[in-house]
Protein backbone atom coordinates (compact mmCIF):
# COMPACT_ATOMS: atom_id res chain seq x y z
CA UNK A 1 0.00 0.00 0.00
CA UNK A 2 1.10 3.42 -0.79
CA UNK A 3 1.34 5.29 1.81
CA UNK A 4 2.43 8.98 1.34
CA UNK A 5 2.58 12.05 3.73
CA UNK A 6 -0.62 14.66 3.37
CA UNK A 7 1.09 17.81 1.58
CA UNK A 8 0.21 20.70 3.47
CA UNK A 9 0.48 24.23 2.01
CA UNK A 10 3.21 26.77 3.78
CA UNK A 11 0.74 30.15 5.42
CA UNK A 12 -0.13 32.89 3.35
CA UNK A 13 2.89 35.12 3.05
CA UNK A 14 0.90 37.91 4.89
CA UNK A 15 0.53 35.65 7.83
CA UNK A 16 4.14 35.22 8.97
CA UNK A 17 5.57 38.72 10.31
CA UNK A 18 9.34 38.93 9.79
CA UNK A 19 10.87 36.62 12.19
CA UNK A 20 13.53 39.12 12.92
CA UNK A 21 10.75 41.14 14.35
CA UNK A 22 9.24 38.21 16.06
CA UNK A 23 12.19 37.69 17.51
CA UNK A 24 12.94 41.62 18.90
CA UNK A 25 10.06 41.73 20.43
CA UNK A 26 9.86 38.20 21.78
CA UNK A 27 13.21 39.77 23.65
CA UNK A 28 12.00 42.68 24.97
CA UNK A 29 9.13 41.47 26.64
CA UNK A 30 10.60 38.45 28.28
CA UNK A 31 13.93 40.41 29.59
CA UNK A 32 11.53 43.58 30.45
CA UNK A 33 12.73 46.31 28.47
CA UNK A 34 14.72 47.39 24.53
CA UNK A 35 18.22 47.48 25.92
CA UNK A 36 18.32 44.25 28.07
CA UNK A 37 16.62 42.57 24.84
CA UNK A 38 19.34 44.53 22.30
CA UNK A 39 22.39 43.02 24.72
CA UNK A 40 20.37 39.44 24.40
CA UNK A 41 20.30 39.58 20.65
CA UNK A 42 24.14 41.43 20.46
CA UNK A 43 22.19 44.42 18.03
CA UNK A 44 22.17 47.62 18.36
CA UNK A 45 18.99 48.97 20.86
CA UNK A 46 17.70 51.33 17.80
CA UNK A 47 17.77 48.06 15.25
CA UNK A 48 15.62 46.92 18.52
CA UNK A 49 12.89 49.91 18.61
CA UNK A 50 12.78 49.50 14.60
CA UNK A 51 11.86 46.00 14.67
CA UNK A 52 9.06 46.24 17.63
CA UNK A 53 7.73 49.61 15.41
CA UNK A 54 8.15 46.98 12.06
CA UNK A 55 5.49 43.99 13.90
CA UNK A 56 3.10 46.92 15.18
CA UNK A 57 3.02 48.12 11.61
CA UNK A 58 2.39 44.33 10.21
CA UNK A 59 -0.23 43.71 12.73
CA UNK A 60 -1.85 47.17 13.08
CA UNK A 61 -1.41 47.04 16.68
CA UNK A 62 0.25 48.63 19.81
CA UNK A 63 2.25 45.68 21.30
CA UNK A 64 4.59 47.90 23.88
CA UNK A 65 3.34 50.47 26.22
CA UNK A 66 5.04 53.56 25.82
CA UNK A 67 3.45 56.01 27.92
CA UNK A 68 5.34 57.76 30.28
CA UNK A 69 8.76 55.88 29.45
CA UNK A 70 7.10 52.37 30.12
CA UNK A 71 8.10 49.48 27.77
CA UNK A 72 6.02 46.70 28.55
CA UNK A 73 3.58 45.19 26.70
CA UNK A 74 -0.06 46.06 26.18
CA UNK A 75 -3.14 43.94 27.09
CA UNK A 76 -2.93 42.58 23.45
CA UNK A 77 0.86 42.28 23.11
CA UNK A 78 1.35 40.00 26.29
CA UNK A 79 -1.33 38.25 24.87
CA UNK A 80 0.46 37.54 21.45
CA UNK A 81 3.55 36.96 23.22
CA UNK A 82 1.73 34.29 24.91
CA UNK A 83 0.64 32.49 22.22
CA UNK A 84 4.29 33.03 20.56
CA UNK A 85 6.34 32.11 22.82
CA UNK A 86 6.06 28.41 22.69
CA UNK A 87 6.74 28.51 19.04
CA UNK A 88 10.05 30.39 19.62
CA UNK A 89 10.73 28.10 22.40
CA UNK A 90 9.96 25.24 20.06
CA UNK A 91 12.14 26.49 16.99
CA UNK A 92 15.21 27.04 19.03
CA UNK A 93 14.81 23.30 21.14
CA UNK A 94 14.21 21.97 17.51
CA UNK A 95 17.15 23.70 15.93
CA UNK A 96 19.24 23.03 18.96
CA UNK A 97 18.64 19.24 18.59
CA UNK A 98 18.97 19.13 14.83
CA UNK A 99 22.71 20.95 15.11
CA UNK A 100 23.80 18.39 18.21
CA UNK A 101 22.83 15.21 16.37
CA UNK A 102 25.81 16.37 13.83
CA UNK A 103 28.36 17.84 16.68
CA UNK A 104 30.71 14.66 17.47
CA UNK A 105 33.08 17.02 18.67
CA UNK A 106 32.20 18.66 22.08
CA UNK A 107 31.35 16.61 25.06
CA UNK A 108 29.89 19.27 27.93
CA UNK A 109 30.22 17.12 31.48
CA UNK A 110 28.17 18.16 34.22
CA UNK A 111 29.07 15.89 36.97
CA UNK A 112 28.39 16.49 41.35
CA UNK A 113 31.52 18.43 42.67
CA UNK A 114 33.19 15.45 45.11
CA UNK A 115 33.04 13.31 42.30
CA UNK A 116 34.47 16.31 39.41
CA UNK A 117 37.31 17.37 41.85
CA UNK A 118 38.54 14.01 43.77
CA UNK A 119 38.02 11.61 40.73
CA UNK A 120 37.44 12.29 37.48
CA UNK A 121 39.86 15.39 37.14
CA UNK A 122 42.78 13.67 37.55
CA UNK A 123 41.57 10.86 35.06
CA UNK A 124 40.03 13.02 32.58
CA UNK A 125 43.26 13.43 30.32
CA UNK A 126 43.35 9.93 29.59
CA UNK A 127 40.29 10.10 27.70
CA UNK A 128 41.09 13.13 25.92
CA UNK A 129 44.26 11.77 25.08
CA UNK A 130 42.28 8.24 23.81
CA UNK A 131 39.96 10.75 22.04
CA UNK A 132 41.38 13.81 20.55
CA UNK A 133 38.93 14.78 18.29
CA UNK A 134 36.69 15.30 21.40
CA UNK A 135 36.65 18.62 23.19
CA UNK A 136 35.61 17.91 26.64
CA UNK A 137 34.36 20.39 29.35
CA UNK A 138 33.55 19.81 32.83
CA UNK A 139 31.33 21.01 34.94
CA UNK A 140 30.94 20.40 38.52
CA UNK A 141 27.55 21.61 39.96
CA UNK A 142 25.09 19.88 42.46
CA UNK A 143 22.22 20.70 39.40
CA UNK A 144 20.95 18.59 37.52
CA UNK A 145 20.97 20.40 33.89
CA UNK A 146 18.08 21.37 31.83
CA UNK A 147 18.75 18.70 28.96
CA UNK A 148 15.87 19.71 26.86
CA UNK A 149 18.07 22.93 26.74
CA UNK A 150 20.86 21.21 25.95
CA UNK A 151 22.69 22.79 29.18
CA UNK A 152 24.74 19.37 29.27
CA UNK A 153 25.35 16.02 26.96
CA UNK A 154 25.78 13.71 30.14
CA UNK A 155 25.07 14.46 33.89
CA UNK A 156 27.06 12.28 36.70
CA UNK A 157 25.01 12.79 39.93
CA UNK A 158 24.98 10.75 43.20
CA UNK A 159 21.73 9.24 44.11
CA UNK A 160 21.22 8.10 47.82
CA UNK A 161 19.44 4.49 48.42
CA UNK A 162 17.74 6.72 51.40
CA UNK A 163 16.18 9.31 48.87
CA UNK A 164 13.56 9.30 47.00
CA UNK A 165 14.49 7.95 43.10
CA UNK A 166 15.40 10.83 40.63
CA UNK A 167 12.97 11.10 37.96
CA UNK A 168 14.59 10.54 34.36
CA UNK A 169 11.33 11.96 31.97
CA UNK A 170 11.47 8.86 29.34
CA UNK A 171 11.68 9.16 27.02
CA UNK A 172 13.84 12.31 26.59
CA UNK A 173 16.91 11.02 29.27
CA UNK A 174 18.15 7.32 29.83
CA UNK A 175 20.31 6.31 32.71
CA UNK A 176 22.72 4.00 34.09
CA UNK A 177 24.15 3.32 37.23
CA UNK A 178 27.68 3.56 37.73
CA UNK A 179 28.61 2.29 40.50
CA UNK A 180 27.17 1.72 44.42
CA UNK A 181 30.85 2.80 46.18
CA UNK A 182 30.57 1.80 49.89
CA UNK A 183 30.96 4.11 52.49
CA UNK A 184 33.17 4.29 56.39
CA UNK A 185 34.26 6.84 58.29
CA UNK A 186 37.65 9.21 57.79
CA UNK A 187 39.35 11.26 60.06
CA UNK A 188 42.58 13.13 60.10
CA UNK A 189 45.27 11.45 61.99
CA UNK A 190 45.26 14.43 64.13
CA UNK A 191 41.78 14.30 64.98
CA UNK A 192 42.04 10.42 65.49
CA UNK A 193 44.72 10.34 67.81
CA UNK A 194 42.29 12.53 70.03
CA UNK A 195 39.76 10.34 70.27
CA UNK A 196 38.98 7.84 72.87
CA UNK A 197 39.60 3.83 71.43
CA UNK A 198 37.17 2.99 69.42
CA UNK A 199 35.24 -0.57 69.39
CA UNK A 200 31.79 0.09 68.01
CA UNK A 201 29.72 2.04 65.65
CA UNK A 202 28.18 3.71 68.61
CA UNK A 203 31.81 5.25 69.75
CA UNK A 204 31.03 7.73 67.28
CA UNK A 205 27.80 9.02 68.32
CA UNK A 206 29.80 11.40 70.76
CA UNK A 207 32.13 12.45 68.22
CA UNK A 208 32.03 15.90 65.76
CA UNK A 209 30.47 14.40 62.91
CA UNK A 210 31.11 16.31 59.30
CA UNK A 211 27.61 16.60 56.89
CA UNK A 212 26.50 17.72 53.76
CA UNK A 213 22.76 19.61 53.80
CA UNK A 214 21.34 17.33 56.33
CA UNK A 215 21.81 14.32 58.47
CA UNK A 216 21.08 11.63 55.87
CA UNK A 217 23.76 10.03 55.34
CA UNK A 218 25.42 9.84 59.10
CA UNK A 219 21.39 8.47 59.95
CA UNK A 220 21.43 5.86 57.23
CA UNK A 221 25.15 4.37 58.28
CA UNK A 222 23.90 4.10 62.16
CA UNK A 223 20.70 2.53 60.86
CA UNK A 224 22.19 0.43 58.68
CA UNK A 225 24.68 -0.75 62.02
CA UNK A 226 21.47 -0.90 64.25
CA UNK A 227 21.86 2.34 66.09
CA UNK A 228 19.36 4.31 66.66
CA UNK A 229 19.75 8.35 66.75
CA UNK A 230 17.92 11.40 67.47
CA UNK A 231 19.25 14.86 66.30
CA UNK A 232 21.41 16.16 69.03
CA UNK A 233 23.29 12.55 68.30
CA UNK A 234 23.90 13.64 64.52
CA UNK A 235 25.91 16.91 65.92
CA UNK A 236 28.35 18.51 63.65
CA UNK A 237 28.90 21.37 61.31
CA UNK A 238 27.06 20.67 57.70
CA UNK A 239 29.23 21.88 54.33
CA UNK A 240 26.27 21.35 51.98
CA UNK A 241 28.94 19.83 49.40
CA UNK A 242 30.97 16.24 49.95
CA UNK A 243 33.74 17.28 48.69
CA UNK A 244 33.67 19.79 51.14
CA UNK A 245 33.11 17.44 54.40
CA UNK A 246 37.00 15.79 52.88
CA UNK A 247 38.25 18.82 53.26
CA UNK A 248 37.39 19.85 56.74
CA UNK A 249 37.73 16.30 57.86
CA UNK A 250 41.97 16.37 56.32
CA UNK A 251 41.46 20.24 58.10
CA UNK A 252 41.18 18.07 61.35
CA UNK A 253 37.38 19.43 61.83
CA UNK A 254 35.42 15.55 62.67
CA UNK A 255 34.86 12.59 61.30
CA UNK A 256 33.61 12.63 57.51
CA UNK A 257 31.67 9.57 55.45
CA UNK A 258 33.77 9.14 52.17
CA UNK A 259 34.10 6.76 49.46
CA UNK A 260 36.94 5.22 47.93
CA UNK A 261 36.33 7.61 45.07
CA UNK A 262 36.70 10.70 46.54
CA UNK A 263 39.58 9.49 49.50
CA UNK A 264 41.73 6.71 47.47
CA UNK A 265 44.72 9.53 47.64
CA UNK A 266 44.04 10.80 50.88
CA UNK A 267 43.92 6.83 52.67
CA UNK A 268 47.41 6.28 50.33
CA UNK A 269 48.98 9.20 51.56
CA UNK A 270 48.05 9.39 55.45
CA UNK A 271 46.27 12.97 54.94
CA UNK A 272 42.73 10.81 56.30
CA UNK A 273 43.19 7.42 57.61
CA UNK A 274 39.37 5.19 57.94
CA UNK A 275 38.22 4.69 61.30
CA UNK A 276 36.88 1.52 62.95
CA UNK A 277 38.44 -0.86 59.86
CA UNK A 278 38.16 -4.17 60.50
CA UNK A 279 36.23 -3.73 63.65
CA UNK A 280 33.14 -6.14 63.82
CA UNK A 281 30.00 -3.78 62.79
CA UNK A 282 32.18 -1.46 60.50
CA UNK A 283 31.58 -3.29 57.55
CA UNK A 284 31.66 -1.33 54.56
CA UNK A 285 27.92 -0.45 53.31
CA UNK A 286 26.95 1.35 50.22
CA UNK A 287 24.54 4.35 50.77
CA UNK A 288 23.79 5.59 47.17
CA UNK A 289 24.97 5.53 43.89
CA UNK A 290 26.16 7.33 41.20
CA UNK A 291 24.36 7.46 38.08
CA UNK A 292 24.79 8.37 34.49
CA UNK A 293 22.72 10.46 32.54
CA UNK A 294 22.40 11.34 28.99
CA UNK A 295 19.61 12.29 26.61
CA UNK A 296 18.49 9.21 24.54
CA UNK A 297 18.70 10.49 20.95
CA UNK A 298 22.74 11.33 21.95
CA UNK A 299 23.14 8.03 23.92
CA UNK A 300 24.77 6.28 20.74
CA UNK A 301 26.45 9.21 19.47
CA UNK A 302 30.26 9.12 19.57
CA UNK A 303 31.02 11.17 22.16
CA UNK A 304 28.58 9.88 24.86
CA UNK A 305 28.88 6.54 24.04
CA UNK A 306 33.07 6.72 23.91
CA UNK A 307 32.90 8.62 27.65
CA UNK A 308 30.50 6.33 28.98
CA UNK A 309 32.59 3.25 28.10
CA UNK A 310 35.64 4.97 29.44
CA UNK A 311 34.21 5.41 32.96
CA UNK A 312 33.14 1.84 32.97
CA UNK A 313 36.11 0.72 32.33
CA UNK A 314 37.65 3.23 34.83
CA UNK A 315 35.56 3.09 37.75
CA UNK A 316 35.96 -0.83 37.47
CA UNK A 317 39.59 -0.59 37.64
CA UNK A 318 39.56 1.47 40.57
CA UNK A 319 36.72 -0.45 42.34
CA UNK A 320 38.94 -3.89 42.18
CA UNK A 321 41.82 -2.29 43.22
CA UNK A 322 40.15 -0.65 46.00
Amino acid sequence: MDVRRPISRPPARNQLPPFAALRAFDAVVRLGGIRRAAQALDIDHAAVSRHLRSLEAWTAMSLIDRTQGSRLPTEEGLRYHQQIAAAIDTIASATADLVKLADDHSLRIACVPGFAYQWLLSRLGTFEQANPTVQADLHPTEAAPDFARHEADVYIGYQPHYALPSEVPLPLLRSVDLAQPPVFPVASPDYAAKLAAIQRPDDLLPMSKLHEEDFGNWRAWFDARGVATADEDLNGPRFWHGHLTIEAARRGRGVALANHFLVADDLASGRLMELGRGLPGFERVALGSYRFVARSDRWTSPPVARFRQWLATMIRRDTEAS
